[in-house]
């Protein structure tokens, strides 16, 4: 199942339910350009009129896969640490970050990245107001401005599955796929603490995830959940 099968499926997730179909791309490679991201969050701009309003309360959301609500039991065994420090990779327009925030005083040092300027500013627009204590930064994946061991969780909700979208055979990814892939991944070993948890929530079965995961320093688990459709819960914690 492709992206565009994915997106559709999970339109009842978008809280306005309003996925615009003219932003959906014909190519799948796309996903992969922040030049396709920045015109699918201006055009979600233009199309709607309630943000005039300063404040940006209406802007349109859109969750792949899950949403909070789905994943909190997840959440809730895994997140154990205290005012533990939190990056989103990808977080795109998502309501993830706002969700673990209001719903656990815990959550509430999260850092979301994106390299789309256009969503940042939108999203900070959005939570700079009522989420004082995150922090939204232009940022590519694979290439993370931030310290050896920052944070103690990293999560990617679908950052991963747009990196790999290809037209190619998904048992022998191309080189360029696999290497963005590989960077992504040691970036967050990079930054990630010893003992910290890096969570991969993707529809992508483990035959295809798994080695792309695979390090030393840790050991891939799976979990999975869902119902008509299933989705996947990769668990990495850093030994070291």
């Amino acid at each position: 199942m492709d992206h565009q099968e994915i997106e559709k499926n999970e339109k009842n997730n978008d809280k306005n339910n309003n996925t615009p179909y003219e932003v959906i791309p014909d190519d799948v490679r796309a996903y992969r350009d922040k030049e396709y991201w920045n015109m699918r969050y201006q055009k979600r701009v233009n199309n709607q009129i309630e943000m005039i309003t300063s404040e940006f309360t209406n802007t349109r959301t859109f969750d792949w896969f899950k949403t909070y609500k789905d994943l909190k039991p997840l959440f809730n065994a895994h997140l154990t640490r205290n005012s533990p420090k939190i990056l989103m990779l990808g977080c795109g327009n998502s309501t993830l970050s706002e969700d673990l925030y209001d719903d656990n005083a815990n959550y509430h040092q999260i850092t979301n990245i994106d390299f789309s300027d256009i969503v940042i500013d939108q999203m900070y627009k959005r939570c700079h107001e009522t989420h004082k204590e995150m922090q939204w930064l232009v940022m590519d994946v694979r290439d993370l401005k931030f310290p050896d061991a920052s944070f103690d969780y990293v999560i990617d909700k679908g950052t991963m599955d747009a990196l790999m979208c290809d037209k190619g055979d998904v048992w022998n990814p191309d080189e360029d796929v696999v290497e963005n892939v590989k960077k992504e991944v040691d970036e967050v070993v990079r930054v990630l603490k010893p003992g910290g948890k890096f969570i991969y929530i993707t529809f992508g079965q483990p035959h295809f995830r798994r080695r792309h995961l695979e390090r030393d320093c840790w050991k891939v688990e799976v979990e999975t959940f869902g119902e008509v459709f299933h989705y996947f819960f990769y668990l990495m914690t850093k030994m070291y």
